[in-house]
């Protein structure tokens, strides 16, 4: 499996402990930025991510800002993308569960390191249910075909 990764300088600090958990289940990442704490702009690295994960350059994306919100916004502008901002392992495993999310957003200034890790692990175990949810997925790749032109 590979795996992109991408942060502005609010995320920056989960990074490493992300890197880690990826690495450590013999997972391919793929680095995006950014590089170090210098203020930079969310939505460049956001479209980077979604970009590779919508054109099947990888399996699926992690992107990290100060809050998990402004990056996952942009990132779902990028068609055939769920990006779900997380906040607990709850949120992690549903994400994956309900909505088959193929990127999972968290906020650096919202998430401690302990707690992100397991919540990579959670996301990455957790399998899509499929079932009912399935109709939903396509509802919303519907709302996709009809404004992404």
């Amino acid at each position: 499996m590979k795996i992109a990764i991408g942060c502005d300088h609010g995320g920056i600090v989960l990074k490493p402990v992300v890197e880690d958990v990826l690495k450590k289940n013999g997972i391919e990442v793929v680095d995006y930025g950014c590089y170090d704490e210098n203020s930079v702009d969310y939505p460049d690295y956001a479209l980077k991510v979604a970009e590779a994960v919508s054109q099947g350059q990888v399996d699926k994306g992690i992107i990290l800002c100060g809050t998990g919100i402004g990056i996952s916004i942009a990132a779902n502008k990028v068609k055939g993308i769920r990006a779900a901002v997380c906040h607990d392992l709850f949120t992690a495993e549903m994400c994956a569960r309900h909505n088959n999310a193929n990127i999972l957003s968290m906020g650096g200034r919202v998430v401690g390191k302990e707690l992100a890790a397991k919540m990579v692990q959670t996301w990455l175990d957790t399998p899509f249910d499929g079932g009912r949810h399935c109709g939903r997925i396509d509802k919303i790749t519907a709302i996709e075909n009809k404004y992404f032109k």
